[in-house]
């Protein structure tokens, strides 16, 4: 009897080492997201101007992606996307929930389900109610606001015009704190004080997000390079009635890109550090294009060339962004033009974690950790996009409300308010600047009839 119970005791006891070696086990996830960072802002993206070396070396040692995408061209969609799956075209806004029904089932509280402690500091921008990250799957939180930009990038983080933008303080700031900074120090103290189970990190900077405001000593150095490059600041050209932005050539946005680049550094060498990187899944992307096409009269932080237009517009510089995935032993380091959203990112991290499934949840998205493993592998759904937001489209931005479609190598444009499209070989024509909707007329009327079912089956607020 007692050889039976010692046996018993063995066997529970080799059981229970092997759940906690399984859990230490599973990969960590450390998700960097950048507000308003363009396709053609980094230096391994082929930037000029902004000095990017911890981002770029990142993208040397993982698989960078050329045709990656946002959901939307705006924040608040894009950020809908990420944590549900799903494209925001058919969600609505309510008083109580904010932009985001606290129904969804969130990429952090299906990270949660799986065993992981859960992070997430900065930009929130899905609701101040119900729809907040603790009550959404995250179980510490830092540098919340209730707004989509902070107050100011300095301590106290504040902006007495616009209280809502005011960022809560970190516990222990003092005067000349930057923002970008301190959300990198509670980043780095929640990766030491959970080093021993799996964490998954949302780090969803502000930066660069206006109000433009970088460290002097960054702002002076690239004041001294736009110099040196000789860039006609300020420079621009008409699109519809907006004034897309030609250089880039704004010091204050630079310096802030380089306080990024230097948080990336810093969360890089805590893992390593620890000993955690080669088991730590690291991406890198953003919310939607650079915001470098509005009205005359309104700032403009960057320009997307080669690609068309910036945030607010369906145009590639719009919508198309970075995305860096790295995961040392796993994936070889590699660039493809794999298309794909960050719709997928849920699915993605689900399949590299071995996770359970929701596809009930994201029901737009698709796991693209094959491709991440070296396989050719296609996405095998078109990408939508839908904007309607008429007053800032009207106010802000000059561009007509529009439905867009990315379906293999071509991309169309519906401007359904004031009944035009516009057709592109994105393969052949990175720049959309060449309509191929007279020569290639049954292309254009496929994907013109596949968009306008999709904006009536989704019921897309018009």
């Amino acid at each position: 009897m007692m050889i039976k119970r010692a046996i018993t005791t063995i066997l529970m006891m080799c059981l229970y080492a092997n759940i906690v070696l399984a859990k230490k086990s599973r990969p960590n996830v450390v998700l960097i997201l950048i507000d308003d960072l363009g396709w053609s802002d980094l230096g391994c993206y082929n930037s000029r101007l902004y000095e990017t070396p911890a981002i770029d070396k990142l993208s040397s040692q993982g698989v960078r992606f050329t045709d990656s995408y946002a959901a939307h061209p705006m924040c608040i969609g894009s950020r809908f996307s990420l944590q549900t799956g799903k494209f925001s075209a058919g969600n609505r806004r309510t008083k109580e929930y904010g932009t985001m029904h606290v129904n969804e089932l969130t990429i952090g509280e299906a990270m949660k389900q799986e065993g992981y402690t859960t992070f997430f500091a900065g930009k929130w921008h899905l609701g101040t109610d119900l729809s907040t990250p603790e009550l959404q799957g995250y179980d510490v939180t830092a540098g919340l606001n209730h707004e989509g930009y902070p107050g100011g990038y300095f301590f106290p983080y504040k902006n007495p015009e616009k209280p809502k933008a005011d960022v809560q303080p970190f516990g222990n700031d003092k005067d000349g704190d930057y923002l970008t900074d301190r959300l990198t120090d509670k980043t780095v103290e929640f990766i030491t004080s959970h080093k021993d189970q799996p964490f998954f990190v949302l780090l969803s900077h502000y930066a660069v997000h206006a109000p433009l405001q970088s460290k002097k000593v960054l702002e002076e150095k690239y004041k001294k390079k736009i110099q040196k490059q000789g860039l006609e600041v300020g420079k621009t050209t008409k699109l519809f009635d907006a004034d897309q932005k030609m250089n880039q050539d704004n010091a204050s946005f630079a310096g802030m890109l380089e306080s990024v680049d230097q948080s990336v550094e810093r969360i890089e060498k805590v893992l390593k550090d620890l000993h955690l990187d080669e088991n730590t899944i690291v991406i890198f992307t953003s919310d939607n294009g650079g915001d470098g096409c509005k009205l005359n009269n309104r700032a403009k932080s960057t320009s997307n060339l080669p690609l068309k237009a910036g945030k607010c517009w369906l145009y590639e510089g719009g919508v198309r962004i970075p995305l860096i995935v790295k995961w040392p032993k796993v994936i070889k380091p590699n660039t493809t033009d794999r298309v794909v959203c960050n719709v997928d990112l849920y699915p993605t991290i689900l399949d590299m974690v071995k996770g359970k499934e929701h596809k009930e949840q994201y029901v737009d998205g698709e796991s693209f950790f094959a491709t991440l493993r070296g396989k050719n592998t296609k996405r095998k759904k078109p990408i939508f996009w839908h904007f309607s937001k008429e007053k800032r489209l009207k106010t802000i931005v000059g561009m007509p409300k529009a439905t867009a479609i990315r379906d293999g190598k071509y991309k169309l444009i519906d401007w359904y308010a004031i009944g035009d499209y516009e057709l592109y070989n994105l393969e052949d024509d990175i720049s959309e600047s060449h309509d191929l909707k007279h020569k290639e007329p049954e292309v254009a009327e496929r994907l013109l009839k596949e968009t306008r079912a999709w904006r009536k089956r989704v019921k897309a607020v018009e």
